[in-house]
């Protein structure tokens, strides 16, 4: 079993930055590939950026590529979300995510691949 607990949530105003944590208990965080998906009221849960185990390889949503940054500690357990240039269409929650993996190089980003899910922390940007 994994936790995933994550933070750094928060209301900002378009063009402004924030980081998100994602604090991971249990098992070798390095034998999990992580990801950060947004979940914005009626709509469903999409992929936001993923990161392998080892940290070497990452892969973002078209609607964030080059405004967000995915990073993994694995000293630490933690994956952050550097979120920058923010826009009112990043308002969502969003939510950490963990999938075991015997590949330390392979990155995920179907929901339906991963395991394990945070409770979610809420990105409001105002315009």
């Amino acid at each position: 079993q994994v936790q995933l607990v994550e933070s750094g949530g928060g209301l900002v105003q378009a063009g402004g930055s924030l980081r998100l944590s994602c604090a991971a208990s249990g098992r070798t965080f390095s034998n999990y590939a992580m990801g950060w998906f947004r979940q914005a009221p009626g709509k469903e849960r999409e992929f936001v950026a993923a990161i392998s185990g080892s940290g070497g390889s990452t892969y973002y949503a078209d609607s964030v590529k080059g405004r967000f940054t995915i990073s993994r500690d694995n000293a630490k357990n933690t994956v952050d979300l550097q979120m920058n240039s923010l826009k009112p269409e990043d308002t969502a929650v969003y939510y950490c995510a963990a999938v075991h993996t015997f590949y330390s190089g392979t990155v995920y980003y179907k929901r339906r691949e991963y395991d394990y899910w945070g409770q979610g922390t809420q990105v409001t940007v105002s315009s």
